[in-house]
């Protein structure tokens, strides 16, 4: 286990250099960086003026070695043979000394659109998209176990066809449609109104839930937290349900399950001592693939429902060129998907111990 554990972090932080340098590379092609230097001195600079500004700022330097200092294996900032001081550290006014200011020192650089520190900035917005994937996986995984086991304990059954349906066409439904959908018929992000359940009478006036989420940034309550919630929740609702039904359903045919029946063992001590445990292998690796989807996914719904969280910010990222909160959560997300494969794979021991991690 040890070994395994040690194996795959070493290749974990070969793979996280990878990623992260192919985004380090895109983010700082010379139309990136051009515009990132008019959005921060002048739009009418000349094509020289713009060369002189990245000379200063450390954008001048070939990208491997701008990379090295965005990590923070390579110095900050230089001194070149005319006497010039440049670099990432010199750009953000550390000029006491040539010194390292990387990712790996905790200096995530200087937000140009939030005019913040970038590590405020992701950790502010990865508190807010921690609170909605906790209500997401409290109300989708338990939700999407007891549909799916219910569905694969009687397969082929009334029960079973039901299930299968409403998880498919939960499923097929993406975020976007079914939070419009959602905010059309239980709130309005202006009026506070629905007016779909209102002309069709079965509510008068205000509407309980609110079609926006950004009243929750300072207080989570359940009518303005409920819709956002039930928006995500309903797309992997779907899926782990459906690999449930069929990870049930596999193991409600094998031969032990069958033996237990012909000893006279009741139904139900036959699905929760024999075929449950069995059954979760496939449904752990799914839910566990599920952060790093809720961490990447969330970036529609925090967008229609104002949601100020870590999607909202990467979309502010990527939208007004800010290489260093856009490079931040790339790190972010690479680490996220990462880590839960990890744990994922450890916990297929614990679920099945005639699994071995050689």
């Amino acid at each position: 286990m040890l070994f395994f554990v040690l194996r795959r972090l070493a290749v974990m932080l070969a793979t996280a250099l990878c990623l992260t340098f192919i985004v380090f590379f895109m983010t700082n092609l010379p139309p990136n960086l051009e515009k990132l230097a008019k959005s921060e001195a002048s739009a009418r600079m000349s094509d020289a003026e713009v060369e002189s500004w990245l000379e200063r700022n450390g954008f001048g330097q070939p990208v491997l070695q701008r990379y090295g200092e965005w990590l923070g294996v390579l110095p900050g900032w230089t001194v070149t043979e005319e006497g010039q001081t440049r670099g990432r550290c010199f750009a953000r006014g550390q000029t006491d000394a040539p010194r390292y200011c990387g990712v790996l020192q905790g200096e995530w650089g200087y937000s140009s659109v939030f005019r913040a520190e970038v590590s405020e900035v992701i950790g502010r917005s990865l508190g807010a998209t921690a609170w909605l994937m906790l209500w997401v996986m409290i109300v989708m995984v338990p939700t999407a176990l007891l549909l799916g086991v219910l569905s694969g304990m009687r397969e082929g059954s009334r029960t079973d066809r039901v299930l299968s349906t409403a998880a498919i066409a939960s499923t097929a439904t993406p975020e976007y449609v079914s939070g419009v959908v959602l905010i059309a018929a239980f709130g309005s992000a202006t009026a506070g109104l629905s007016p779909i359940l209102a002309d069709w009478g079965w509510i008068e006036g205000r509407t309980l839930f609110l079609g926006t989420a950004t009243s929750a940034m300072d207080q989570i309550t359940f009518w303005n937290f409920a819709l956002p919630v039930i928006t995500i929740a309903l797309y992997g609702i779907g899926y782990i349900a459906r690999m449930t039904r069929a990870s049930m359903t596999e193991v409600m045919t094998q031969q032990y399950i069958r033996t237990a029946r012909l000893k006279g063992v009741g139904f139900r001590q036959v699905v929760m001592r024999h075929a449950l445990r069995n059954a979760l292998i496939a449904p752990f690796t799914v839910i566990m693939l599920q952060f790093p989807w809720l961490l990447n996914g969330v970036v529609i719904v925090e967008t229609l429902f104002n949601y100020k969280g870590f999607g909202w910010t990467l979309v502010q990222a990527a939208s007004n060129n800010d290489i260093e909160l856009l490079l931040a959560c790339s790190v972010v997300a690479v680490l996220v998907v990462l880590v839960t494969q990890l744990i994922s794979d450890i916990g297929y021991v614990f679920l099945n111990p005639r699994i071995r991690l050689a």
